[in-house]
């Protein structure tokens, strides 16, 4: 596969693409799911809640964090991260917007 040509689009595109590729596991909607629900930071409880590995937890947690959809803090020797609830409502209401644009005609196809 080809590299994408970000320059070609804008930068509202670059970042809902951003967004959504960083969303799209199975994995990462069950820790955002899970985050939703404990409504604190959680930290390394993810291992046993998914049943995967650490390792695979830490690399789908750097994912979400890179892309601005949850953030950590250090706790002794640990992590814990929560949504990052600015980021949230950016992402939600461009996604929104992103649908709700979307005016289908009469007849279509």
């Amino acid at each position: 596969m080809g590299l994408t040509k970000t320059e070609n689009f804008t930068e509202a595109q670059n970042e809902l693409a951003k967004m959504l590729k960083a969303i799209a596991h199975p994995a990462r909607i069950a820790i955002i799911e899970h985050l939703i629900q404990a409504n604190a930071c959680i930290g390394n409880d993810l291992v046993e809640v998914l049943g995967l590995a650490q390792p695979t937890i830490s690399q789908h947690l750097r994912e979400l964090k890179e892309a601005g959809i949850i953030k950590g803090t250090i706790d002794g020797t640990s992590m814990n991260y929560c949504i990052d609830q600015a980021n949230w409502k950016k992402y939600a209401d461009k996604l929104n917007a992103f649908f709700v644009t979307l005016k289908f005609p009469e007849n279509c196809c």
